[in-house]
Protein backbone atom coordinates (compact mmCIF):
# COMPACT_ATOMS: atom_id res chain seq x y z
CA UNK A 1 0.00 0.00 0.00
CA UNK A 2 1.30 3.32 -1.06
CA UNK A 3 0.60 5.97 1.52
CA UNK A 4 1.69 9.27 0.10
CA UNK A 5 2.16 13.12 1.06
CA UNK A 6 4.02 16.04 1.72
CA UNK A 7 4.34 18.70 4.12
CA UNK A 8 1.38 20.78 5.18
CA UNK A 9 0.91 24.08 7.00
CA UNK A 10 -1.09 23.43 10.24
CA UNK A 11 -2.19 26.86 10.79
CA UNK A 12 -5.77 26.12 10.37
CA UNK A 13 -6.02 22.95 12.28
CA UNK A 14 -6.04 18.83 11.64
CA UNK A 15 -9.05 18.35 9.44
CA UNK A 16 -8.21 21.56 6.99
CA UNK A 17 -4.75 19.76 6.51
CA UNK A 18 -6.65 16.43 6.09
CA UNK A 19 -8.95 18.03 3.60
CA UNK A 20 -5.82 19.67 1.67
CA UNK A 21 -3.64 16.80 1.42
CA UNK A 22 -6.88 14.61 0.14
CA UNK A 23 -7.52 17.47 -2.44
CA UNK A 24 -4.41 17.01 -3.64
CA UNK A 25 -4.36 13.36 -4.16
CA UNK A 26 -2.51 12.39 -0.59
CA UNK A 27 -3.64 9.95 1.87
CA UNK A 28 -0.81 11.05 4.96
CA UNK A 29 0.83 14.37 5.49
CA UNK A 30 3.58 15.90 7.96
CA UNK A 31 3.14 19.33 9.38
CA UNK A 32 5.54 20.75 12.01
CA UNK A 33 3.78 21.49 15.68
CA UNK A 34 4.99 24.64 15.81
CA UNK A 35 6.92 27.53 14.07
CA UNK A 36 9.82 25.80 12.56
CA UNK A 37 12.25 28.36 13.84
CA UNK A 38 10.51 27.94 17.60
CA UNK A 39 8.06 29.81 19.39
CA UNK A 40 5.22 28.88 21.34
CA UNK A 41 2.73 26.12 19.77
CA UNK A 42 -0.93 26.84 18.51
CA UNK A 43 -3.74 25.20 21.08
CA UNK A 44 -5.39 22.43 19.85
CA UNK A 45 -8.98 22.31 19.06
CA UNK A 46 -10.48 18.90 20.35
CA UNK A 47 -13.66 19.82 17.96
CA UNK A 48 -11.02 20.09 15.05
CA UNK A 49 -8.93 16.91 15.85
CA UNK A 50 -11.77 14.84 16.60
CA UNK A 51 -13.38 16.05 12.89
CA UNK A 52 -9.88 15.08 11.58
CA UNK A 53 -9.59 11.57 12.81
CA UNK A 54 -13.62 10.97 11.52
CA UNK A 55 -12.71 12.37 8.07
CA UNK A 56 -8.75 10.52 7.73
CA UNK A 57 -10.58 7.12 8.64
CA UNK A 58 -13.17 7.72 6.30
CA UNK A 59 -10.77 8.46 3.59
CA UNK A 60 -7.92 5.24 4.83
CA UNK A 61 -5.26 7.52 5.74
CA UNK A 62 -2.21 6.21 6.73
CA UNK A 63 -0.33 7.41 10.28
CA UNK A 64 0.66 11.39 10.18
CA UNK A 65 4.08 12.57 10.48
CA UNK A 66 4.68 15.53 13.29
CA UNK A 67 8.11 17.25 12.84
CA UNK A 68 9.68 19.34 15.55
CA UNK A 69 10.81 22.41 14.83
CA UNK A 70 14.28 23.22 13.12
CA UNK A 71 15.49 24.66 16.30
CA UNK A 72 15.28 21.77 18.63
CA UNK A 73 19.11 21.05 19.55
CA UNK A 74 18.82 18.20 22.07
CA UNK A 75 22.72 18.29 22.08
CA UNK A 76 23.36 22.15 21.58
CA UNK A 77 26.54 23.22 23.77
CA UNK A 78 24.57 25.97 25.01
CA UNK A 79 22.41 24.94 28.21
CA UNK A 80 19.24 27.12 27.01
CA UNK A 81 19.43 25.75 23.75
CA UNK A 82 18.88 22.29 24.97
CA UNK A 83 16.20 23.75 28.28
CA UNK A 84 14.27 24.39 24.92
CA UNK A 85 14.59 21.01 23.52
CA UNK A 86 13.44 19.48 26.48
CA UNK A 87 10.66 22.01 26.71
CA UNK A 88 9.33 21.93 23.19
CA UNK A 89 9.87 18.13 23.01
CA UNK A 90 7.67 17.35 26.66
CA UNK A 91 5.02 20.18 25.46
CA UNK A 92 4.77 18.44 21.38
CA UNK A 93 4.34 14.69 22.77
CA UNK A 94 1.68 15.72 25.40
CA UNK A 95 0.04 17.16 22.39
CA UNK A 96 0.14 14.40 20.14
CA UNK A 97 -1.88 12.06 21.98
CA UNK A 98 -4.81 13.86 21.01
CA UNK A 99 -3.61 12.12 17.98
CA UNK A 100 -2.90 8.67 19.41
CA UNK A 101 -0.69 6.55 17.56
CA UNK A 102 0.73 8.51 15.58
CA UNK A 103 4.50 9.85 14.46
CA UNK A 104 6.77 12.64 16.07
CA UNK A 105 9.96 13.34 14.10
CA UNK A 106 13.10 14.98 15.20
CA UNK A 107 16.64 15.83 13.63
CA UNK A 108 18.72 14.64 16.36
CA UNK A 109 20.93 17.55 16.82
CA UNK A 110 24.45 19.09 16.25
CA UNK A 111 26.88 18.90 18.76
CA UNK A 112 28.26 21.86 18.35
CA UNK A 113 32.02 21.14 18.89
CA UNK A 114 31.40 18.96 21.49
CA UNK A 115 32.05 15.35 19.37
CA UNK A 116 29.81 12.74 18.39
CA UNK A 117 30.15 10.79 21.54
CA UNK A 118 28.57 13.78 23.47
CA UNK A 119 26.12 14.46 21.04
CA UNK A 120 25.01 11.28 21.17
CA UNK A 121 24.84 11.31 24.93
CA UNK A 122 22.86 14.12 25.30
CA UNK A 123 20.14 13.13 22.55
CA UNK A 124 19.50 9.87 25.18
CA UNK A 125 19.60 12.28 27.93
CA UNK A 126 16.66 14.34 26.55
CA UNK A 127 15.07 11.02 25.62
CA UNK A 128 15.22 9.10 28.67
CA UNK A 129 13.65 12.43 30.60
CA UNK A 130 10.76 13.37 27.88
CA UNK A 131 9.52 9.58 26.69
CA UNK A 132 7.01 8.14 29.33
CA UNK A 133 5.29 4.37 29.25
CA UNK A 134 1.72 5.07 28.51
CA UNK A 135 2.39 7.54 25.32
CA UNK A 136 1.47 6.06 21.75
CA UNK A 137 2.82 8.31 19.65
CA UNK A 138 6.20 6.60 18.29
CA UNK A 139 9.26 9.27 18.22
CA UNK A 140 11.31 9.15 14.87
CA UNK A 141 15.05 9.84 14.91
CA UNK A 142 15.82 11.00 11.59
CA UNK A 143 19.03 10.20 9.47
CA UNK A 144 21.05 13.52 8.17
CA UNK A 145 23.10 13.87 5.84
CA UNK A 146 26.63 14.95 8.07
CA UNK A 147 26.28 18.62 7.99
CA UNK A 148 28.87 20.14 10.07
CA UNK A 149 28.49 18.88 12.98
CA UNK A 150 25.18 16.99 13.04
CA UNK A 151 24.25 13.47 14.83
CA UNK A 152 22.75 10.78 12.86
CA UNK A 153 24.67 11.02 9.93
CA UNK A 154 25.23 7.27 9.91
CA UNK A 155 23.48 4.36 11.07
CA UNK A 156 25.51 3.76 13.46
CA UNK A 157 25.20 7.07 15.12
CA UNK A 158 21.10 6.52 15.30
CA UNK A 159 21.62 3.38 16.51
CA UNK A 160 23.67 4.66 19.89
CA UNK A 161 20.65 6.88 20.60
CA UNK A 162 18.74 4.24 20.78
CA UNK A 163 20.66 1.39 23.04
CA UNK A 164 20.86 4.51 25.12
CA UNK A 165 17.06 4.69 25.49
CA UNK A 166 15.79 3.63 28.39
CA UNK A 167 12.11 3.14 26.71
CA UNK A 168 13.49 2.77 23.43
CA UNK A 169 10.30 0.72 22.88
CA UNK A 170 8.70 4.43 21.80
CA UNK A 171 11.43 4.82 18.91
CA UNK A 172 11.73 4.52 15.38
CA UNK A 173 13.37 6.06 12.24
CA UNK A 174 12.27 8.53 10.03
CA UNK A 175 14.76 8.10 6.37
CA UNK A 176 15.15 10.80 4.29
CA UNK A 177 16.57 10.03 0.87
CA UNK A 178 18.02 13.44 0.11
CA UNK A 179 19.93 12.68 3.90
CA UNK A 180 21.40 9.43 3.10
CA UNK A 181 22.60 10.04 -0.23
CA UNK A 182 24.08 13.04 1.07
CA UNK A 183 25.74 11.40 3.80
CA UNK A 184 27.08 8.46 1.50
CA UNK A 185 24.43 5.78 1.44
CA UNK A 186 24.24 4.59 -2.44
CA UNK A 187 20.46 4.62 -2.57
CA UNK A 188 20.96 4.97 -6.36
CA UNK A 189 22.73 1.68 -7.57
CA UNK A 190 22.80 -0.74 -4.27
CA UNK A 191 19.11 0.26 -2.26
CA UNK A 192 19.13 -3.07 -1.45
CA UNK A 193 22.28 -3.08 0.13
CA UNK A 194 21.51 0.04 1.80
CA UNK A 195 18.10 -1.60 3.54
CA UNK A 196 20.22 -4.51 4.21
CA UNK A 197 22.61 -2.52 6.09
CA UNK A 198 20.03 -0.35 8.02
CA UNK A 199 18.40 -4.24 9.08
CA UNK A 200 21.27 -5.33 10.31
CA UNK A 201 22.19 -1.71 12.38
CA UNK A 202 19.64 -0.55 13.67
CA UNK A 203 16.36 -2.99 11.99
CA UNK A 204 13.83 -2.56 9.68
CA UNK A 205 11.18 -2.81 12.40
CA UNK A 206 12.22 0.28 13.35
CA UNK A 207 11.75 2.17 9.69
CA UNK A 208 8.48 3.64 10.73
CA UNK A 209 8.62 6.90 7.65
CA UNK A 210 9.86 7.75 4.95
CA UNK A 211 11.15 11.57 3.53
CA UNK A 212 11.05 11.33 -0.36
CA UNK A 213 13.67 14.10 -1.90
CA UNK A 214 16.03 14.15 -4.50
CA UNK A 215 19.46 15.65 -3.98
CA UNK A 216 20.65 19.15 -5.38
CA UNK A 217 24.24 17.10 -4.60
CA UNK A 218 26.15 14.43 -5.65
CA UNK A 219 26.44 11.49 -3.41
CA UNK A 220 28.84 11.94 -0.29
CA UNK A 221 28.39 15.52 -0.57
CA UNK A 222 26.80 15.83 3.04
CA UNK A 223 25.33 18.61 2.14
CA UNK A 224 21.63 18.42 2.59
CA UNK A 225 19.99 20.39 -0.12
CA UNK A 226 16.67 18.93 -1.26
CA UNK A 227 15.24 19.11 -5.05
CA UNK A 228 12.08 18.08 -6.62
CA UNK A 229 11.55 14.74 -7.19
CA UNK A 230 13.81 13.41 -10.57
CA UNK A 231 15.40 16.99 -11.10
CA UNK A 232 18.57 16.14 -8.69
CA UNK A 233 21.50 13.52 -8.52
CA UNK A 234 19.22 10.31 -7.16
CA UNK A 235 16.65 10.98 -10.48
CA UNK A 236 13.13 9.65 -10.64
CA UNK A 237 14.02 6.32 -11.89
CA UNK A 238 16.21 5.45 -8.42
CA UNK A 239 13.77 7.12 -5.91
CA UNK A 240 10.57 4.77 -7.14
CA UNK A 241 13.23 1.85 -7.22
CA UNK A 242 13.92 2.51 -3.71
CA UNK A 243 10.24 3.37 -2.37
CA UNK A 244 8.83 0.22 -4.29
CA UNK A 245 11.14 -1.88 -2.09
CA UNK A 246 8.74 -4.51 0.21
CA UNK A 247 10.34 -3.24 2.97
CA UNK A 248 9.16 0.49 2.79
CA UNK A 249 5.26 -1.01 2.03
CA UNK A 250 2.95 0.74 4.12
CA UNK A 251 5.10 3.27 5.61
CA UNK A 252 4.50 7.13 5.41
CA UNK A 253 6.12 8.77 2.47
CA UNK A 254 6.23 12.31 2.93
CA UNK A 255 7.68 15.13 0.10
CA UNK A 256 9.82 17.85 1.25
CA UNK A 257 10.79 19.28 -2.20
CA UNK A 258 11.23 22.97 -2.71
CA UNK A 259 7.49 22.60 -4.05
CA UNK A 260 3.77 24.81 -3.66
CA UNK A 261 0.97 23.00 -3.35
CA UNK A 262 0.33 22.61 -6.81
CA UNK A 263 4.17 21.66 -7.44
CA UNK A 264 3.25 18.45 -4.78
CA UNK A 265 0.53 17.17 -6.26
CA UNK A 266 2.32 17.05 -9.66
CA UNK A 267 4.95 15.35 -7.61
CA UNK A 268 2.24 12.71 -6.19
CA UNK A 269 -0.06 12.26 -9.42
CA UNK A 270 3.51 11.37 -10.59
CA UNK A 271 4.95 8.96 -7.85
CA UNK A 272 0.92 6.99 -7.72
CA UNK A 273 1.53 6.58 -11.58
CA UNK A 274 4.60 5.06 -11.60
CA UNK A 275 4.24 3.35 -8.53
Amino acid sequence: MLYIGCHLSASKGFLAMGKQAFDIGANTFQFFTRNPRGGAAKAIDEKDVKAFLEFSKEHGFGKIVAHAPYTLNACGADERVRNFAFEAFCDDLQRMEYVPGNYYNFHPGSHVGQGAEKGIELIADLLNKTLFPKMTTTVLLETMAGKGSEVGRTFEEIRAVIDRTELNDKLGVCLDTCHISDGGYDIINEPDKVLEEFDRIIGLERLKAIHLNDSMNPPGSHKDRHAKIGEGHIGFDALMKFIKHPALDGLPINLETPNDIEGYAREIAMIKAAY
